[in-house]
């Protein structure tokens, strides 16, 4: 089924619940409901606006895996709407109908009194769920899942094969790890290989080492790099001492960069993470987190009016100076968030490193002169043919050099911020743009006072 297909299926089911609801047909929509999959179910809650209609729909499922797979879909809103309105044991067989990382997921995303209400009644079979919430949210050790499949250092290949049939509680079989007795990770098994060994060959002769892992602090970005780097179905997650304690499996990974993805693309816009749209999202609440930001682009607009203002004797003595004020702006502004994108892009990717600042500042710098060249070259002959030839050779200066300055802007801001552990992704929003602007500004309009200088009788303008 293509994405069109699917988009128009989403749109006739979404209107078919809608008319059901308002007609309180509960028994058709639960037989609708109950047919489809989760994750369609999913998406029609996230949809609902209205929170006892989110309830009314997850409460019509009567598989509780079903159940518990579609608040496990669900944003952290709809999640509170309908988990928080269930009875406690209903709360407790979601969870117990999740994996441990969900559960843990779900758990975190709850009010603190709702789960500090739960946390005690969770069994000793679910005190792995619980203990992967002493760890930080974005870390290996707050996404992983301690569900994994270990074989002794002394076990054979035939031993191994033996622990792969009855790995019932495995999330995803992609590797077998081998483990010492104090449980640290020495190799792991490739399952194409253990199957064409004699079953007596020991799995030290057979496994793989070094292994590559992540330990349990390491930022969940920099886990989602491992996965890509070295094409990885899963990563083991160690504790301090080299202990395996749990693996991140690929369906995992694959939230992990949707999210930096995300949240990347937030904060180059000048926006946070808590901004991100869904339907539910208050109007206000948006609007109180994107002022901060905005307002360091009033900033900005405040010290370029100042800088009209210090140069209004130039402006005033040849008005078509104003006329290319825009130009120079746009072009600086535009080419340095361009480079600052690639740079931000690339560090979160792994493909540039700071080691790699010297090549990466060369190779924009090049791009920079060459659009400055273009640009300036095609707007000065411009400004030439229809004011005169020092304001285009004003414009065309101006513009290879504002275009010069916006990628060192660019690229080195985002480089600078990684090496002090910020998040660069802030680099590539307001604070270049403003920075570009500004000294675009600045640049244009020194260049013409000097200019104006020089032509004026006795050296003054």
């Amino acid at each position: 089924m293509s994405v069109n297909e699917l988009s128009q299926r989403h749109a006739l089911v979404l209107d078919a619940v809608h008319r059901l609801l308002r007609r309180g047909a509960m028994r058709n929509l639960g037989k609708m409901v109950n047919k489809m999959h989760p994750a369609e179910v999913a998406k029609v809650v996230r949809h609902l606006e209205d929170r006892t209609e989110k309830r009314i729909v997850v409460g019509l499922l009567e598989d509780l895996e079903a159940r518990a797979e579609v608040l496990s879909e669900l944003d952290p809103d709809s999640i509170v709407a309908v988990f928080t309105q269930m009875s406690t044991q209903a709360q407790l067989g979601v969870l117990r109908a999740l994996s441990s990382d969900d559960a843990a997921d779900l758990l975190g995303w709850l009010p603190p009194e709702v789960a500090s209400t739960l946390i005690p009644q969770l069994t000793a079979t679910d005190a792995e769920m619980v203990e992967l919430l002493g760890y930080p949210e974005e870390t290996a050790g707050g996404i992983m899942t301690p569900e994994f499949l270990a074989v002794p250092s002394t076990a054979t290949a035939g031993d191994a094969i033996a622990r792969l049939q009855g790995a019932a509680d495995a999330e995803m079989v992609f590797y077998i790890y081998v483990v010492d007795a104090a449980g640290i990770l020495e190799g792991v098994l490739s399952l194409r290989e253990l199957l064409t060994v004699p079953p007596d060959r020991p799995v030290t002769q057979v496994m793989v080492t070094p292994v590559i892992r992540a330990r349990v602090d390491v930022d969940q970005e920099e886990v989602a790099r491992l996965t890509a780097r070295y094409n990885l179905l899963a990563v083991p997650v160690v504790d301090e001492a080299e202990r395996l304690v749990g693996i991140i499996t690929v369906d995992d990974v694959i939230d992990v960069i949707r999210e930096e993805a995300t949240e990347d693309m937030l904060k180059m816009s000048g926006t946070s993470v808590d901004t991100e749209y869904t339907l539910t999202a208050g109007s206000f609440k948006a609007a109180r987190l994107r002022i901060p930001w905005l307002l360091a682009n009033v900033v900005g607009g405040v010290i370029s009016a100042l800088l009209l203002m210090y140069f209004s004797v130039t402006l005033k003595t040849v008005l078509a100076v104003t006329a290319f004020i825009p130009v120079s702006m746009a072009l600086g502004g535009s080419l340095g968030l361009q480079s600052a994108t690639i740079v931000v892009r690339g560090l979160a990717t792994g493909r540039i490193e700071l080691s790699d600042v010297r090549r990466v500042f060369m190779r924009e710098s090049r791009v920079g002169a060459m659009v400055g060249l273009v640009c300036g070259g095609l707007v000065g002959l411009i400004a030439m043919a229809w004011q005169s030839p020092w304001l285009g050779l004003v414009v065309g200066v101006s513009l290879f050099l504002a275009s010069c300055v916006a990628v060192t802007i660019g690229t080195l801001v985002p480089m600078l911020f990684e090496s002090i552990k910020i998040d660069p992704a802030v680099a590539s929003g307001p604070l270049v743009t403003m920075l570009n602007d500004l000294t675009g500004l600045l640049i244009y309009l020194s260049l013409a006072t000097w200019m104006l200088w020089l032509l004026a009788p006795g050296g003054h303008p």
